[in-house]
C-alpha cells in the first residue's frame, strides 16, 4: 500500500489538541511513490518499507527509537513530538495510540466497517457475556467471530491469544478483524477492557453495540481512581454516537445494567438509544422467578409483553445478569428471536476457568474461578455458601504490581464469607510475596480472622491447593480463585507454566490415590509452604 492511501484518511481528524500534521514539504505524488510494507509500533519488528509509530508506554518511549527505525529501513514515521529531519516522511499526531489504531485499520482496509461490531465491557462477567452472545448468534445462523481475554474465535476456529492477556493491541485486533471479514464472518463480539479503551487499542473498531456488565473496584493502580476507571469504561459508550450506520447494520445501541451503580453515569454519557437489563422493576429486560442450584439456573426472561422460560447450565446466580445482558443485546440490539436466544443460553456450558468443576470422584465440590476482584470474589463465595451446608474453603492471592487496595478488601470478604481462607501466591511479579501475604493477612485480621483457625498463609500455590483438599470434607465447597483459565504465573520477570485446573487435579489425585497429573512447579515449590 502506498503512503498516501494509507495516511490520507488518518490525519486531521483526531480529537483535541494541536492539529495532526502531514509533512508540508512532501507532495501527494511523492507520498504516493512511497510503498509501505508494514505498520508497527515495535522497533524490533521494523523491516525495509515499514511505517513505524512511536508510542509512549509505561516503561518505554517509542520516540527514543525513531532513528533506529530509520536505520532498519523504515519508510515513514509517526510520533507526537516535532521530529528532527530523518530523511523520511514524519507525521506529527496528537496521540500516537489513536494514530496506530487508525493506521492499523487502514492497513487492513477498515475491517470493522464490514462487520457488525459488539463491544462488551465491565469489571466482571465480560468473557461470559461475550461467549453467551456468541452462542446466541450462532444458534440464529450467523457467522461470528469473538475476541476475549481467553481466546479469539472465528466460527469454530479457536486461536490462543496468549498467557496473561487483556484486550490485544491495536495491530493484533485489526488483523483479527480483517481475518474475520475476509472469511465471510458478519458479526464480531469484542471484549474490551479498561486498559484496552484507555490505551485506544479499540479506537478504530467502530462499534455498533456497546454492552456493560458492571463497574466495581478494579485497576485503581493503573487508572489512579475509581472515577478514572469508570470513565475509561464509559469511553465505549461515548464513541457509539460517532460511528456511521453500516449497510444492513443495526441501530447503534447501548445495553446497560440497570441494577449497577454505574447506570446513571454511563446513561448520561452515551448519545444513542439505550436498553436496560436487570432484576429491578425499572429494567426493560428483566429476570423473574430465579432459581439456582448445582445443576444450573432457571428464570423467566421478560421483555415488553413477552416471557420466555430460560435454563442455563452455568453455576452461580450472578450469571443471570450475564444472560440478561446477552439476551438484551440479541433481542433488542440485533432482532434475534426469543427461541434462538433461549437455545443459545442453553448451549453455553460455561467459560474455561469460570466456576469450572474439577471432579475426580471426591465427595466435595471443587471449583476453579477467575474471581480476582472484591466484587467477583464476594459473588462466588455467596454462590458457594448457597451450594453447601458444609464448609466453604477459599484459596486465592493478589497480584504484585497491581491494585494494592483490593488485597485487604478481598481478604476481609473471604473472612466474612468463607470458613477457611488459604492465602497464597498469585503473580507476585517483582514484589515480595511475603509482603503481599502480610497485607492480605491484615485484611483478614481486621475482619476478626485468627491465623491458624480462620485463615492460613501458604506461599506456594500448589501446597495451598493440597492444604485445601486435605481440609475438605464430604459436602464442602472448595474454591480456587484468581487464576481461572490462565496458563502461567509470574515471579520476577519470568512466566512459569501454571494452570489452576491442572494443579487442583494433581492435589486431588494425590490425596485420593488415583491417577492424575503431576503438580506444576513454581519457584516456591519445595519451600514447605
Amino acid at each position: 500500500m502506498n503512503l498516501l492511501n494509507l495516511t490520507k484518511e488518518q490525519f486531521g481528524k483526531l480529537p483535541g489538541g494541536q492539529p495532526n500534521r502531514i509533512p508540508d514539504s512532501i507532495s501527494d505524488d511523492e507520498l504516493r511513490d512511497v510503498e509501505i510494507t508494514k505498520v508497527t509500533a515495535d522497533s524490533r519488528q521494523v523491516v525495509p518499507g515499514a511505517l513505524f509509530v512511536a508510542v509512549r508506554g509505561e516503561t518505554f518511549d517509542g520516540h527514543a527509537y525513531l532513528q533506529e527505525a530509520v536505520g532498519k529501513g523504515a519508510a515513514a514515521l509517526v510520533g507526537e513530538g516535532v521530529a528532527p529531519e530523518y530523511g523520511v516522511p514524519y507525521f506529527q499526531v496528537r496521540d500516537s495510540r489513536i494514530g496506530l489504531a487508525n493506521l492499523s485499520a487502514a492497513w487492513h482496509g477498515f475491517p470493522a466497517r464490514k462487520l457488525i461490531m459488539i463491544g462488551v465491557t465491565g469489571t466482571d462477567g465480560k468473557t461470559t457475556t461475550s461467549n453467551l452472545i456468541f452462542e446466541i448468534l450462532r444458534h440464529a445462523g450467523h457467522s461470528i467471530g469473538m475476541i476475549t481475554s481467553v481466546q479469539a474465535q472465528l466460527d469454530a476456529n479457536i486461536l490462543d491469544t496468549g498467557l496473561h492477556v487483556t484486550t490485544p493491541g491495536a495491530i493484533e485486533v485489526q488483523g483479527l478483524l480483517a481475518e474475520m471479514a475476509d472469511t465471510g464472518i458478519t458479526h464480531c463480539v469484542l471484549e474490551t477492557t479498561s486498559h484496552g479503551l484507555a490505551q485506544h487499542r479499540v479506537a478504530a473498531c467502530e462499534f455498533d453495540i456497546g454492552v456493560l456488565t458492571n463497574i466495581t473496584h478494579e485497576h485503581i493502580d493503573y487508572h489512579g481512581s475509581f472515577e478514572a476507571y469508570r470513565d475509561a469504561k464509559t469511553m465505549l459508550f461515548e464513541a457509539l454516537i460517532d460511528v456511521a450506520l453500516k449497510e444492513n447494520g443495526p441501530e447503534r445501541i447501548a445495553i446497560l445494567n440497570r441494577d449497577d451503580a454505574s447506570f446513571e453515569h454511563v446513561s448520561r454519557a452515551t448519545g444513542v438509544r439505550q436498553v436496560s437489563y436487570g432484576l429491578s422493576t425499572d429494567a426493560q429486560v428483566r429476570a423473574t422467578e430465579v432459581q439456582a442450584s448445582t445443576a444450573g439456573l432457571t428464570f423467566n426472561l421478560n421483555f415488553k409483553d413477552h416471557q420466555q422460560g430460560i435454563f442455563s447450565p452455568m453455576i452461580g446466580e450472578y450469571n443471570v445478569m450475564n444472560c440478561l445482558a446477552a439476551a438484551a443485546t440479541a433481542i433488542e440490539g440485533l432482532g434475534i428471536s426469543f427461541e434462538d436466544t433461549r437455545k443459545g443460553i442453553l448451549s453455553m456450558k460455561g467459560v474455561p476457568g469460570r466456576m469450572e468443576k474439577i471432579d475426580l470422584g471426591q465427595p466435595f465440590l471443587a471449583l476453579v474461578d477467575f474471581a480476582h476482584t472484591p466484587n467477583s470474589l464476594s459473588q462466588v463465595l455467596n454462590v458457594a455458601r448457597k451450594l453447601t451446608r458444609g464448609k466453604v474453603i477459599a484459596v486465592f492471592g493478589s497480584a504484585g504490581l497491581r491494585d494494592r487496595e483490593k488485597r485487604k478488601m478481598m481478604a476481609q470478604i473471604s473472612q466474612e464469607l468463607a470458613d477457611l481462607t488459604i492465602l497464597t501466591a498469585e503473580d507476585p511479579r517483582t514484589e515480595s510475596l511475603d509482603d503481599i501475604l502480610s497485607e492480605m493477612a491484615e485484611g483478614a485480621q481486621s475482619a476478626g480472622g485468627i491465623e491458624g483457625d480462620d485463615y492460613v498463609l501458604v506461599p506456594d500455590r500448589g501446597e495451598a491447593l493440597r492444604a485445601a483438599v486435605r481440609h475438605a470434607s464430604a459436602g464442602d465447597v472448595l474454591l480456587a480463585c484468581g487464576k481461572g483459565h490462565e496458563q502461567s504465573m509470574c515471579f520476577g520477570d519470568t512466566e512459569y507454566p501454571w494452570d489452576d485446573r491442572v494443579a487442583l487435579r494433581a492435589a486431588l489425585s494425590e490425596e485420593m490415590g488415583v491417577p492424575g497429573p503431576a503438580m506444576p512447579e513454581l519457584p516456591t515449590s519445595g519451600s514447605g509452604g
